[in-house]
């Protein structure tokens, strides 16, 4: 497929999700609040996100504002974030964040790409989430779910597993205002369908619209 194809093709394919999904949800129940998925999308990293939404709630009971956090001891929040795994480095990151986030930002997260990427632990797939949750921006965020999927949709190379130049290629094939919506709708279809091992391509809704539903590409 050329460019014009495969933009053509996701519109689609967002169409068809849509149906499946009609609310795309993000799967990290911050409730909106910026501090809260600032947090919770630092300790997503290496652990599912059902682990993190349940490790929040003790750490959010106990630490309920960014001001709180920021004051906190990195060992007692370590010890909450455990379960998460790497949790000395992802405590130490948060509490590191929260502090710049009252000292320099006054308590308002930035919505600029730049000035997130300085947050502590903070790299562009947090960022795009960021963006795109709490103010609403175009943004692709380049999951796990994101990588696999749209490259078994064809978009590009499945063996390419470079999430900035996966992101540079599906910003020009997504409308901007289907982004963010469409990550979230990727992470639960490939919970739901395209797993990762043995996808249920036989009982895929848009197998028709997939490169490997079709056999053009093989996993």
């Amino acid at each position: 497929m050329n460019e014009k194809q495969k933009q053509k093709r996701m519109v689609e394919i967002i169409a068809a999700l849509k149906e499946v999904y009609p609310e795309a949800i993000c799967a990290l129940e911050a409730g909106g609040d910026p501090y809260k998925l600032l947090v919770m999308g630092r300790l997503s990293a290496q652990c599912t996100d059902a682990r993190v939404n349940i490790v929040c709630r003790d750490l959010f009971a106990r630490y309920p504002t960014a001001e709180s956090l920021a004051a906190a001891n990195e060992n007692d929040v370590a010890e909450i974030v455990k379960p998460c795994g790497l949790y000395r480095t992802k405590a130490a990151n948060i509490v590191a964040a929260c502090q710049m986030l009252m000292t320099d930002y006054g308590g308002v997260l930035p919505q600029e790409m730049d000035e997130l990427l300085k947050f502590p632990g903070v790299g562009r797939k947090i960022a795009n989430l960021l963006r795109g949750d709490i103010y609403g921006l175009p943004s692709i965020v380049v999951d796990t779910h994101c990588m696999r999927l749209c490259g078994r949709f064809g978009m590009y190379p499945q063996e390419l597993k470079n999430p900035a130049r996966i992101e540079e290629i599906l910003v020009r094939l997504v409308p901007p205002e289907e982004q963010t919506d469409l990550c979230h709708r990727l992470v639960q279809f490939g919970r739901d369908v395209c797993t990762a091992q043995r996808p249920k391509c036989d009982a895929c809704p848009i197998s028709h619209l997939c490169e490997m539903g079709r056999g053009i590409v093989t996993q």
